[in-house]
Order: C-alpha cells, then sequence, then structure tokens
C-alpha cells in the first residue's frame, strides 16, 4: 500500500470523526448502533478509527449515511470538510 498524503489522513480522520458525531447525534452508543443496524459492532469501530491508515470508502459512507437517513450531501456538509 502507498504512503498517504498528509491531507488524505486528515481527511480519513475528518471522516471518521463524522461518523462518529452523527452517531452520537442520534444518541447511539457504538453496541447499539451495530444491534439498531445489524451490522458487527467492530465495523463501526473500525468506521471511528482516527487511526485507521485505510479510511472508509465512499461506498461505506453511503452506507452509513442509509442507515442514519441523510444523504451524502448532508454527511459532507460540515465544516469540517470545508
Amino acid at each position: 500500500m502507498a504512503k498517504l498524503k498528509p491531507e488524505d489522513i486528515a481527511f480519513n480522520k475528518k471522516t471518521a470523526l463524522r461518523i462518529k458525531e452523527l452517531r452520537l447525534r442520534a444518541n447511539l452508543s457504538q453496541s447499539k448502533f451495530a444491534e439498531t443496524h445489524f451490522i458487527d459492532r467492530q465495523m463501526i469501530s473500525r468506521w471511528e478509527n482516527i487511526n485507521d491508515q485505510r479510511g472508509v470508502s465512499i461506498h461505506t459512507i453511503n452506507r452509513f449515511c442509509k442507515m442514519i437517513n441523510i444523504s451524502l450531501k448532508e454527511f459532507f456538509d460540515s465544516d469540517a470538510f470545508l
């Protein structure tokens, strides 16, 4: 795997933090979110891991958005991504 550029690492971190922010806004723990959406809790943990060099794919972000009933536009419409 090629070494990520600092801006790519920063984007991955912003994405992970946004997922966590939106999950917390729904007032759900990782375990409860996973249970509610029939996924493994470790999957949520990985999505929110700011140290994961792989980051989250756009497909995963889209899946997450559908789970919490928002659009991709709403996901990225955050000061974090300006």
